[in-house]
C-alpha cells in the first residue's frame, strides 16, 4: 500500500510554484546585463525595432484617438497651423534629443540616468526620486487616461451607448486589469498583441484619411472656405503663426511616447558582435525607432488635423459634442458607414486600451533600475510579476480617484510628458557640452528653453498636473525611505574581492585564533594603532601573546546601498597589518568581511569594538544617512540577519 503524502504538503508545493512562477526572470529588466533575450554569451538578441516601435507606438499612435479634436478646441481653425508647429517641435527638437539619449543611456535608464551623473550623495537620489515621480505619473497615468478613453469610446458607440451608459468606471477598471494579465501572462506576448493592434489602427486611419482627403478635395468650397474664415479671424500669416505658437503647450500631448520609445531600449535586438559596454546594433535599432515612429505619427497629425478641421463642425468638437476626443471616429461613422465605423471604434478602443502596455513596460524597465539599488524597494521589485501587480494596484487605486475621467487626469499627463522631456533636453545639452560640441550643444540648449517653455506654461494653465506630480512624488520618495529603513541592516554587499597582501593576511591568522580590531583611521600613525591595540588587550582581558588584524572601512557614498565590498592590505610602521575597506556602510561592511573570512577559513572570527559615545538614536541617524553612527551593535544585528544559525555566526566584542 502506498504512503499517503504528509498533510498540507500539496499546499506547500503550490505556494512554492506559485512563488517560483511569480519571480521568474528576477532581474531581467533591472541590472545592467543582457536581459531575457541574451545568448549564454552575454550577447542581447532581443526584437526586431520594428516590433519594440509598434510596444511604444501603442502609446504615442492612439493619441491619434483624440489629438485632432484637442487641436481644434485649443485652436479651432488654425489647428492645422497649430499641428504643424508641433510637428516641427518633434521632428527638430524632441527627435534629435531622444537619439542622442539612446547614445548616451542605451540600457533603458532614459535620460534620468545621464542627470544622475551630475549630482552624488543623498542630493542625486533625491533628484532621481523626483524625476521618477514624474516618470510614474506620466506611466501610470497613460494606463489609466488610456482606458479610460478607450471606455469613453466605448460607451459613446451608437450600438452599445445604451447598454453601457454610467458604466465607464467599471469599464475602465476591467481594461486595466486585462492590461495587467497580459504583461503577468509574459513580456513577449506583450510585443505580439502591439504589433496587430499597431498594423490594424494605423491601416484602418489611412483609410480614413484617404476619404476624408478625397471629399476636402471634390468639396468645392471647402478649402476656400477655411481661408477666408482664417484670414479673417487672424489677418496675416505671421499672426496665425504667433498664436499657433501661443497655443502649442496645449497640444503637448502629441509628443508622449519618446521617453518609453528609450526605456524599452533593452528589448531592441542588436549586433553579433553587441556588447552590453558597447551595444551599437541596439543603439542603432533605437534611433530607427525613434525617428521611424515621428515621421509616421507627424504626417498623420498634419494630415488628420486638417481633415477633421475642414469637415467637422466647431460645435462637434465641443465638450459633450459627437466629436469630442474622437474626431476620426466621428469622420469614420460619417464617411463610411456604420459598419466600418464600428470596425473603426473597436480598433481605437483597442489600442487605447493597450497604450497602456508602453507605460507599463517603460515602468518595469525604469523603476527597477534605481529603486532596488539604492535599498529603496524589495528585492522582489526586481522581478516583472510582482511589480506588474502593483502598478496594476495603484492604476485602479488612480482611477478611483479620478472616477475614470479623461479631462480630470490631461494636466497629469501632459506635465509628466513635459517634465520628462525637458529633463532630457537638459541632459543631452550639458552632455554635449562636456563634450565640447559646440554646435550640438548650443542646438540642444535652444530645444531646451522650448521645452521648459512649454512645460511652464502647462503647469500654469493646468496646475492640477503639477499637484498630481507632487503626490506621487512623495509617495516614492515616502515609500523609497521607509523601504530603505526596513532594508537598513541587510549586508548590502555583492561580493567581497581581497588583493594578494589581504589574502596573505587571512591564511596566516588561520592557523590561530581569527582576531579583527575595528579601528576608526584617524592619523594612522604608530601611537594609534599602538594605543588601540593596548585598550582592545586591557578592556577584553586578552594576553599579548594573541595575534591581531586591524579592519579600517572609508565611507565613500554613503546615499549607496549595494555595492561590491574590495579589501586591501597593508602593514603599517612594519608591525601592524591593517586591511582596508571602503563601503557606503561600516557595520555591514565589517560583517560581509566576517562571514566572508569565516567561508574562507571554516573558522568563526572574533571582532573587537569599542563602545561610542553619543546618544543612541541620533547614532543610528549617523548610521541611515552617513553610514558611521554605532558600529558595534549595527555590525552584529547585520550579522544576525544574515546568519540566523548562532553556532556559526561569527564573534563580536564590545569594550
Amino acid at each position: 500500500m502506498a504512503a499517503s503524502a504528509p498533510a498540507g504538503s500539496s499546499g506547500t508545493a503550490v505556494r512554492h510554484r506559485f512563488r517560483a512562477w511569480m519571480l521568474e526572470g528576477l532581474a531581467d529588466m533591472a541590472k545592467h546585463h543582457p536581459g531575457p533575450h541574451a545568448t549564454p554569451q552575454g550577447v542581447v538578441r532581443g526584437q526586431r525595432w520594428w516590433r519594440v516601435m509598434c510596444l511604444t507606438g501603442v502609446d504615442y499612435f492612439s493619441t491619434l484617438g483624440y489629438q485632432p479634436g484637442i487641436a481644434a478646441l485649443a485652436a479651432g481653425l488654425l489647428s492645422p497651423v497649430a499641428t504643424v508647429v508641433l510637428v516641427v517641435v518633434t521632428l527638430a527638437g524632441a527627435l534629435p534629443v531622444y537619439r542622442r539619449v539612446a547614445e548616451e543611456s542605451p540600457h533603458g535608464q532614459g535620460s534620468i540616468a545621464m542627470l544622475e551623473r551630475l549630482l552624488t550623495f543623498w542630493k542625486g537620489k533625491l533628484f532621481v526620486l523626483t524625476l521618477l515621480g514624474f516618470a510614474a505619473t506620466d506611466f501610470l497615468i497613460t494606463i489609466t487616461l488610456s482606458a479610460a478613453d478607450a471606455a469613453t469610446h466605448l460607451v459613446e458607440n451608437p450600438h452599445v451607448s445604451t447598454v453601457l451608459q454610467h458604466r465607464q468606471l467599471v469599464i475602465t477598471l476591467v481594461l486595466i486589469a486585462l492590461l495587467g494579465a497580459v504583461f503577468l501572462k509574459g513580456f513577449l506576448e506583450a510585443i505580439g498583441v502591439a504589433v496587430v493592434l499597431v498594423a490594424l489602427y494605423l491601416g484602418l486611419n489611412a483609410v480614413v484619411v484617404v476619404v476624408g482627403l478625397w471629399h476636402v478635395i471634390t468639396a468645392a468650397q471647402v478649402i476656400p472656405d477655411w481661408s477666408q474664415a482664417l484670414t479673417a479671424e487672424h489677418g496675416n500669416v505671421l499672426a496665425m503663426i504667433g498664436v499657433a505658437l501661443l497655443v502649442f503647450p496645449k497640444l503637448a500631448l502629441g509628443l508622449s511616447g519618446f521617453e518609453t520609445g528609450v526605456a524599452v531600449m533593452p528589448h531592441i535586438e542588436g549586433d553579433p558582435s553587441d556588447t552590453e559596454e558597447r551595444p551599437v546594433g541596439r543603439i542603432r535599432g533605437a534611433k530607427k525607432l525613434l525617428t521611424t515612429a515621428a515621421v509616421i505619427m507627424s504626417v498623420f497629425l498634419i494630415i488628420t488635423s486638417f481633415v477633421t478641421t475642414l469637415l467637422i463642425p466647431k460645435e462637434a468638437f465641443q465638450p459633450g459634442g459627437s466629436a469630442n476626443g474622437r474626431a476620426l471616429a466621428y469622420l469614420a461613422h460619417e464617411y463610411l458607414g456604420s459598419a466600418f465605423g464600428t470596425v473603426y471604434d473597436v480598433s481605437t478602443i483597442a489600442i487605447l486600451w493597450f497604450a497602456g502596455a508602453s507605460a507599463m513596460a517603460g515602468l518595469l524597465n525604469l523603476m527597477p533600475q534605481y529603486l532596488p539599488r539604492y535599498g529603496m524597494a524589495p528585492h522582489w521589485a526586481r522581478a516583472v510579476r510582482p511589480m506588474v501587480l502593483v502598478f496594476t494596484l495603484i492604476a485602479f487605486l488612480v482611477t478611483w480617484l479620478f472616477d475614470a475621467n479623461v479631462d480630470a487626469q490631461g494636466g497629469a499627463y501632459a506635465t509628466g510628458v513635459l517634465v520628462l522631456i525637458s529633463s532630457a533636453a537638459i541632459a543631452v545639452t550639458i552632455a554635449a557640452r562636456r563634450a565640447r560640441e559646440h554646435g550640438w550643444w548650443l542646438g540642444f540648449a535652444l530645444i531646451a528653453l522650448v521645452f521648459v517653455y512649454t512645460t511652464i506654461a502647462n503647469i500654469i494653465e493646468r496646475p492640477d498636473g503639477v499637484k498630481i506630480g507632487a503626490c506621487f512624488i512623495t509617495g516614492i520618495i515616502l515609500l523609497s525611505f521607509l523601504s530603505r529603513l526596513a532594508r537598513s541592516f541587510e549586508l548590502r554587499v555583492t561580493s567581497v574581492v581581497l588583493d594578494d597582501i589581504a589574502q596573505r593576511f587571512i591564511r596566516d591568522i588561520a592557523q590561530r585564533k581569527i582576531r579583527f580590531i575595528a579601528n576608526e583611521p584617524d592619523q594612522r600613525d604608530i601611537a594609534e594603532y599602538r594605543d588601540k591595540l593596548q585598550q582592545i588587550r586591557t578592556d577584553n582581558d586578552i594576553p599579548t601573546s594573541e595575534d591581531f588584524i586591524f579592519v579600517e572601512v572609508t565611507v565613500g557614498d554613503p546615499s549607496e546601498f549595494e555595492s561590491e565590498l574590495q579589501v586591501r592590505g597593508e602593514v603599517l610602521h612594519n608591525r601592524y597589518r591593517v586591511l582596508c575597506l571602503e563601503s557606503p556602510a561600516v557595520s555591514n561592511a565589517l560583517a560581509a568581511l566576517l562571514l566572508h573570512v569565516r567561508d574562507a577559513t571554516g573558522h568563526r572570527p572574533h571582532i573587537y569594538f569599542e563602545w561610542t559615545e553619543g546618544n543612541p538614536f541620533a547614532q543610528f541617524l549617523r548610521f541611515f544617512l552617513f553610514g558611521q553612527g554605532e558600529v558595534a551593535p549595527v555590525t552584529r544585528e547585520v550579522l544576525r540577519e544574515a546568519e540566523p544559525d548562532r553556532a556559526r555566526r561569527p564573534h563580536v566584542h564590545v569594550g
